[in-house]
């Protein structure tokens, strides 16, 4: 059986993107495992799929809806933001000048209310500084989340600083009007994943691959293309941080935006 390979969540450029998986798909073979990349539409679907050998999700589903699966590690970003395989959200607006407070009372966008970086973060956040905001759009994605904030449609957003950094390369017309006025404190990156009904010691295999892809100079513009610049094997008790996220907020009386 060839197991499944997605790297779906920053598939900012899809030429970048194949050509990662396709490293992986090649370091795995020559540690003598088999893997398909896979380009999935139903994400909690797959990352479920008893035959993934790895994939990556976002920090908030894997400590709230995916109990039964393994974390490999995450990778670390050279984006602006991030800090080993720490990164942190951009709070996006029109206004340059203006600040969260600024933003009482006026239309918030997020990616989805399964996301730390789009959601959760922006909820601990605008708890702490007591901003209510007067209505929650939800657009699919960070992009959309962008092109949101810039046709007037919400007036801020959390924004991945990965993704910004990687939209800021590859469709910098996206970002056009928009800028960075604070951040949400740090949290663990995107967790890499394999099934639950993966050997120990082929999630051991896996991690190595994958400190082999950061570290080899045959892989380094492969790399490169997608901002990685390192790998660090992590706990699932390393993510309890996002949940904090979430209690903190809910402490300051936001349980939800």
């Amino acid at each position: 059986m060839t197991d499944l390979l997605a790297l779906p969540m920053y598939d900012i450029d899809r030429p970048a993107t194949e050509a990662l998986s396709q490293a992986i798909v090649t370091l795995l073979a020559q540690h003598g495992t088999a893997a398909q990349p896979v380009w999935p539409d139903d994400l909690l679907t797959h990352w479920q799929d008893d035959r993934l050998l790895l994939s990556q999700t976002c920090g908030y589903p894997l400590v709230t809806r995916l109990p039964a699966v393994q974390l490999v590690g995450a990778f670390h970003y050279s984006a602006p933001g991030c800090s080993g395989p720490d990164y942190r959200s951009w709070l996006v607006a029109r206004d340059k000048g203006a600040t969260l407070s600024d933003f009482h009372a006026r239309r918030a966008v997020a990616n989805g209310l399964d996301s730390h970086s789009g959601y959760n973060a922006l909820r601990l956040v605008a708890a702490l500084s007591g901003v209510l905001f007067s209505r929650l759009v939800l657009s699919g994605g960070h992009r959309q989340s962008l092109a949101a904030v810039r046709h007037h449609q919400a007036d801020i957003a959390a924004i991945d600083c990965v993704s910004w950094a990687l939209i800021a390369r590859y469709a910098p017309e996206e970002l056009q009007g928009l800028h960075i006025i604070d951040e949400t404190p740090p949290a663990p990156g995107l967790p890499l994943i394999t099934s639950a009904s993966t050997s120990a010691q082929q999630r051991q295999t896996l991690q190595s691959v994958l400190g082999e892809l950061v570290t080899s100079p045959a892989w380094r513009e492969v790399c490169a293309a997608s901002l990685i610049s390192g790998f660090s094997p992590l706990q699932r008790q390393d993510y309890q941080t996002i949940i904090r996220f979430e209690q903190q907020a809910a402490a300051h009386g936001v349980a939800r935006l």
